[in-house]
């Protein structure tokens, strides 16, 4: 089975975006951004809710195509329509797909998020490592990193690193 790695920046207050999706707040360059990006090419799979996909629609990304060419996309929506030709796989019934992939998979599974989908998959006990990229802001409000209520969890710190713009990075497992 490949792990399902939930990668994302997350302020201090533990939200992953702001009000109406804002992540203005969020280091766009330097170090760290450096290297989640190596990172991205680790991952063989991604998932990602409606939401979190649509999210790229204001930085040019067009409906079905795949933000993450080099590995297998799985956008978790009930809602969503997409081309026929699309890049991407619309999953309407996650769990039974998920667990396909993860038998399935070439590689490591990256959860690109967000909040609503990361909680189902928490609870489900399909995360197993947790990367989380603490920046030093206060959002107050937005996404939160869990929606719903989070199962009580022991974690191990397997990395960590602190960056001069002041965000500490922390992967653990679960």
């Amino acid at each position: 089975m490949q792990p399902i790695i939930y990668d994302v920046a997350v302020s201090a207050d533990g939200y992953i975006a702001g009000a109406s999706g804002d992540v203005s707040l969020f280091p766009h360059t330097g170090e760290v951004v450096d290297d989640y990006t190596a990172r991205l090419q680790t991952y063989a799979a991604v998932i990602m809710g409606r939401a979190t996909y649509e999210f790229g629609y204001a930085f040019g990304l067009k409906p079905g195509q795949n933000p993450y060419p080099w590995a297998q996309s799985l956008v978790i929506s009930k809602t969503m329509d997409l081309p026929t030709d699309a890049q991407i796989e619309k999953v309407t019934d996650p769990m039974p797909r998920i667990e396909t992939l993860r038998a399935e998979a070439a590689g490591p599974i990256y959860l690109c998020g967000g909040g609503i989908l990361a909680g189902l998959l928490l609870r489900a006990g399909y995360i197993t490592h947790l990367r989380l990229k603490r920046a030093p802001i206060l959002l107050g409000q937005g996404v939160p990193l869990f929606t719903g209520e989070v199962p009580a969890r022991q974690m191990q710190l397997t990395d960590h690193r602190i960056y001069e713009s002041g965000v500490i990075y922390q992967e653990y497992t679960l």
